[in-house]
């Protein structure tokens, strides 16, 4: 087995984790996450879009035949799954078996940007949605999105789903300006970390919006998950060396591991702090068994 990282970060390597039924493979692998069960819900766009396994890599069971059209963004909080449907432009909330509970956005109906091709830098932001890429909650009970691939916002929407505010613009340098936000997290203070990918950076934000601070140097940042202990975990795009990574942070935006990995989209970090990593050129799972 190959063992990457270093003191408190070591981990063992597995590739190709998952073990499928006979006949069957992985499609293109959007995102993972993790029950409080530590079972791992991988997100691909393939139906069944969500497969489920066994902290050991057993397949459990699928769900959400024809009910995503385009998988994107997935995560899970107190047992209740948050998904995005990317180009069917709508955000929801499913049970951990698939019945859905919540959808925000109308489908099929996207905002004016004026961008035609996801990933281009948008002429103008918009409200909800233009390609949108995360969804999450807060403590307050609020609920984010990402929005994303032809949009360049973060939306924030009351538990019912009602509009609260949007922040964000299109733009290389300045904060709050976005390139392809692809990813957020909401910490338990209400700070919303969000992932500005082609700007390779991941912008901090107060839970209305306000600017507090940001983190560079770092490739793209697909995804960013945090721990119980207040441990900060990205999946990052190659950055000038070629390779991608997964990097470890502190919360004062410390890097304190850092390892080159196969191309991943999404990432997750279980109850025991084992790294899964979502693969969509690879179309597979790895994972990374922590040994300390």
């Amino acid at each position: 087995m190959t063992t990457v990282g270093s003191g408190k970060f070591t981990y063992e390597f597995v590739q190709d984790w998952p073990t499928l039924p006979v006949g069957q493979e992985l499609g293109v692998v959007s995102s993972v996450a993790t029950d409080s069960q530590d079972r791992v819900y991988a997100f691909q766009r393939k139906d069944p879009p969500v497969m489920v396994f066994d902290r050991d890599g057993n397949y459990l069971n699928s769900w959400g035949m024809g009910a995503i059209t385009d998988p994107h963004g997935i995560n899970i909080v107190d047992d209740v799954v948050f998904i995005t449907d990317r180009a069917d432009h709508v955000a929801v909330r499913f049970t951990l078996d698939g019945k859905p509970l919540q959808v925000i956005g109308d489908r099929g109906v996207f905002s004016d940007t004026g961008c035609e091709n996801p990933g281009d830098l948008c002429p103008r932001a918009a409200g909800p949605f233009n390609y949108c890429t995360e969804l999450t909650t807060s403590p307050s009970g609020d609920l984010y999105v990402s929005d994303g691939y032809r949009n360049a916002r973060v939306h924030r929407f009351s538990k019912d789903g009602h509009l609260i505010n949007s922040w964000g613009q299109p733009g290389k340098e300045a904060p709050g300006e976005f390139h392809l936000v692809h990813s957020l997290l909401v910490d338990p203070e209400g700070k919303v970390y969000v992932c500005d990918r082609t700007n390779r950076r991941v912008q901090i934000f107060s839970p209305e919006g306000e600017f507090i601070t940001m983190w560079t140097g770092m490739g793209g940042p697909d995804n960013i998950v945090r721990d119980e202990e207040g441990i900060f975990y990205i999946a990052e795009q190659a950055d000038e060396s070629g390779d991608s990574h997964v990097s470890i942070w502190d919360g004062d935006g410390n890097v304190l591991e850092r390892w080159p990995i196969r191309h991943a989209h999404g990432l997750e970090v279980d109850n025991h702090g084992d790294i899964y990593l979502g693969l969509t050129i690879d179309q597979s799972v790895d994972k990374y068994i922590r040994q300390s």
